[in-house]
């Protein structure tokens, strides 16, 4: 890839104001993010880097009710900590601004109303869910329900972050409102509708033609099978008491959905970046006359908010006109941590907060230690032992031992003078031809956003000036070869130098300390490689330890902890799904549910999430659908006795039409098992 704009718009997913980082976020956005970026200041483009703290939505005042406080509150609390966060960790951002602000507020609004006077909304009455207990219409995250798409029971009312799918409300089944526990009732309201199968084919050939083989695998897939699977209307207006307002008489008490009004926060941010700093807001958002002159829009976020970047917010800027669109998408997959998903309700993190009280100094540990397992294309996972070792077998023993050899032993022969090269011999040549080679490698996997092995270049670069001086040994030929050895070190500091170059987008602490060290100025991109980066006679400053070890009682400490937030919620009451409304008998008669025996399985193309059953019913052999293919393999279903919902109404799924529910049991963290009976029986033995 090359970088083919001299300007960069970059944005990093808007963080919920409901609480603190940890580092699944920092992994999924911020810290790509924040590499890219800094590459791209190397190279000397004209970067606009814009965040903020999303501060509206169902997620903030769930988080009030719970705390007991106002949502004006929680925003506080939480945008003044994350900020900080952000700041001391080194997530260098032009702007962290707030959807609260009245700058944000009004540009959302002048969104809204432009699309309003062209006419691209549908404006109808539509049933929504409402409680009645809590006499309100019910936002999308106040209601869960079965996902219709891969039957998980946590599904939210805009989305299944199980599956991925993007829903509405009245898509879910048996919803449940998490104000009162009890089922909604669907009560008649007006919103205003953003007709997204009106723009089904303007995005087929935008993304589906446009970014084939330039999206990474995840992001395309995705956006291909919801294209696939046809758009629908989505409303773009909520019945709220925080948010947006929406700027029409009629709409009094309705605020903004939050999914219209969140990504325009990078646009606002950036306004009040460019008013801060004298700027043009539009030369970073907006078509210019020449379409070289577009700025190139990248939007750096985790998976589960995909949908919302590569088709909705796409959409609303072709809608409105005028705007650029992005360039690139490159969404990560999810950090696990421990062998068990990241859970806020648990405790189950490491919180970014804590991780800096914890381990002052080495926010670059932990720069690299994500960076080096970054869930690029799938899930994958922190530990603290992993943390551990790359801290002590890669950042100490390869790149800290190189540069304090380098250093000290320039400091004992040359009194700190950089030595001057004298005759190269063959190794030295290679030597040089390697280093010529380690930034084209680098900045390529940066360009195409595989930082893990661009991370992976940046450490082999070290691990060439570690592997030289060993193998050159000037230690031993001080005495017998002084000249050799002034080679040796001048080209070892040549090495160091370069690596204060590269190292930047990854470890910016240590570059900085690096480049203390060595006494000189922060390069260009465009200057590694060079072999002259260092003048001979140079001065260079004390030496100093770049890492330092960790021991085995630090990284027990953080596990301990973890362990201990395990414990705790092990000791606490499990958490049940709430009790659903009361039917009478003759509800529960007219359920039919019997004994079936799994005759065949496989799994569903293009799903990870279902198998394909047919079952022995008694009745018939059908074909049943399950979301079971994460916790059951096809092949142990075979033979299995399974309970059958066999009078539920048949519906389509993925392409096929499943003919009845297999019930399971789920517990609190999503687990499910079988119901079977004790001993086997007949199919079609009835369940009373």
């Amino acid at each position: 890839m090359t970088l083919k704009n001299s300007r960069y718009t970059i944005t990093a997913a808007l963080p919920y104001a409901n609480g603190p980082l940890h580092i699944g976020h920092i992994a999924g956005a911020y810290l790509p993010a924040d590499i890219f970026v800094r590459y791209l200041r190397l190279r000397g483009k004209d970067v606009a880097f814009m965040c903020g703290s999303d501060e509206h939505g169902a997620a903030i005042t769930i988080r009030a009710k719970k705390e007991g406080i106002t949502p004006q509150e929680i925003i506080d609390k939480y945008h003044e900590l994350n900020k900080t966060t952000f700041e001391k960790f080194g997530i260098g951002f032009d702007m962290y601004h707030r959807t609260s602000a009245p700058i944000h507020h009004e540009l959302s609004q002048e969104f809204f109303t432009d699309l309003y006077n062209k006419g691209e909304f549908v404006e109808q009455e539509s049933e929504q869910y409402y409680d009645e207990e809590f006499n309100q219409f019910l936002a999308d995250r106040y209601i869960t329900g079965t996902c219709p798409k891969c039957g998980h029971d946590g599904a939210y009312g805009d989305q299944c972050e199980k599956c991925g799918s993007s829903l509405n409300a009245t898509d879910l089944i048996n919803p449940i409102s998490t104000l009162s526990g009890k089922k909604p009732v669907l009560r008649t309201t007006k919103h205003w509708f953003l007709p997204l199968d009106k723009y089904q084919e303007w995005l087929e050939k935008w993304l589906v033609e446009g970014k084939k083989g330039q999206w990474k695998p995840n992001v395309y897939g995705q956006c291909s099978s919801w294209l696939k699977a046809g758009l629908q209307p989505r409303a773009m207006t909520r019945d709220l008491d925080w948010g947006v307002d929406v700027p029409l008489k009629e709409a009094e008490g309705k605020k903004l959905y939050v999914w219209l009004d969140a990504p325009i926060g990078y646009i606002s941010a950036t306004k009040q970046w460019a008013l801060d700093t004298g700027k043009n807001w539009e030369d970073y958002w907006k078509k210019q006359d020449n379409p070289e002159d577009d700025s190139t829009l990248i939007h750096f976020i985790g998976k589960d908010n995909i949908v919302f970047h590569c088709i909705i917010f796409p959409a609303i800027l072709h809608a409105h006109g005028g705007y650029i669109l992005p360039d690139n998408v490159p969404a990560n997959e999810f950090l696990n941590l421990e062998g068990d998903k990241l859970s806020t309700s648990r405790n189950w993190a490491v919180w970014l907060h804590e991780y800096l009280q914890d381990f002052p100094g080495k926010e670059d540990v932990l720069r690299y230690a994500l960076a080096a397992t970054l869930p690029e294309t799938k899930d994958s996972e922190f530990t603290w032992k992993d943390f551990q070792a790359r801290n002590n077998s890669e950042l100490v023993a390869i790149f800290g031992n190189f540069i304090n050899r380098a250093l000290v032993l320039t400091h004992k022969y040359y009194e700190g003078e950089v030595p001057q090269r004298g005759e190269l011999f063959d190794y030295d040549e290679e030597v040089i031809k390697q280093l010529g080679t380690y930034p084209d490698l680098i900045e390529e996997k940066i360009a195409s956003y595989k930082f893990r092995e661009a991370l992976a270049h940046m450490m082999e670069f070290a691990r060439l000036g570690n592997k030289y001086l060993a193998d050159t040994e000037p230690w031993k030929l001080q005495k017998e070869n002084p000249e050799r050895v002034k080679t040796i070190m001048n080209l070892a500091l040549q090495i160091a130098a370069n690596l204060s170059i590269v190292c930047e987008p990854f470890l910016p602490f240590t570059a900085d300390k690096l480049r203390g060290m060595l006494n000189i100025k922060a390069y260009e991109w465009d200057k590694a490689g060079s072999i002259d980066l260092l003048e001979a006679g140079h001065q260079l400053n004390k030496a100093e330890l770049l890492f330092e070890k960790i021991e085995d009682e630090t990284v027990e400490e953080q596990i301990k902890k973890l362990e201990d937030a395990k414990k705790s919620n092990a000791s606490e009451k499990p958490k049940v799904a709430p009790k659903k409304e009361e039917i009478q008998f003759d509800d529960f008669m007219k359920m039919d549910m019997r004994i079936g025996t799994v005759v065949e399985a496989e799994k569903v193309k293009k799903s990870n999430k279902l198998l394909k059953l047919t079952i022995d019913t008694g009745l018939d052999k059908r074909t049943i659908l399950s979301g079971i293919a994460k916790h059951f393999s096809a092949e142990e279903m075979v033979g299995k006795q399974v309970t059958v919902l066999v009078n539920l109404a048949p519906r389509p799924m993925m392409g096929e039409v499943s003919e009845g529910m297999v019930l399971m049991a789920e517990d609190s963290e999503g687990n499910l098992q079988l119901l079977q009976p004790g001993n086997k029986v007949n199919p079609g033995s009835t369940v009373s």
